[in-house]
């Protein structure tokens, strides 16, 4: 199906470029969303009549996303999560939990606007980006951690993914004494 669009979409083109897309995507996302008209006479002569409007209204719009994209740039977000002892998480952290996050730091993000690349299954520090208007996005740092004690120690460059217990017996284990029980065993079979 050939549909005019009416903003700039990433993978598609220009505003006002006629592209061919599938009648799937064009019915169920770019004409309910209002981000293209179908390609027709009628239709090519509304475009070029709101063109300017639309124009204003995308220039607009985007120096508001720049302006909020300076703040929430470089912006570090801490979620709590729980996990096991090697940082593999229970579960995933999904762009809504992003958004909830984002938002409660201050910024108002729909989970569309976040754009992960792989899910978010460990403990650690991951970057993601947040797409604020389709042609401004920037990156903020997400700190999925277990506690917020974690989360400060995480954000210092420790590991907190070291399993308790090893360390214990790393600290207590005696290399001479573990010697002696084996030699010991060994005589008396």
């Amino acid at each position: 199906m050939q549909v005019i669009l009416l903003q700039r979409i990433g993978h598609l083109g220009q505003m006002g470029d006629v592209v061919n897309v599938k009648n799937g995507y064009a019915r169920n996302y770019l004409l309910p969303q209002k981000k293209a008209l179908r390609a027709t006479e009628e239709n090519k002569k509304v475009f070029d009549s709101r063109r300017a409007q639309l124009e204003a209204n995308n220039l607009e719009h985007r120096k508001e996303a720049e302006a909020v994209s300076a703040k929430l740039d470089k912006q570090s977000f801490v979620l709590i999560r729980s996990a096991g002892d090697t940082g593999q998480l229970y579960g995933s952290v999904s762009t809504r939990d992003i958004a909830e996050a984002v938002t409660a730091g201050g910024f108002t993000v729909s989970r569309n606007q976040v754009q992960l690349d792989k899910p978010i299954k460990t403990l650690g520090l991951h970057d993601c980006r947040i797409e604020l208007h389709p042609e401004v996005s920037c990156n903020v740092k997400l700190n999925v951690a277990r506690s917020q004690d974690e989360a400060d120690k995480q954000a210092r460059g420790e590991n907190v993914t070291v399993i308790q217990d090893e360390k214990i017996e790393l600290e207590t284990f005696n290399p001479e004494s573990a010697f002696e029980e084996g030699a010991g065993h060994s005589e008396g079979a």
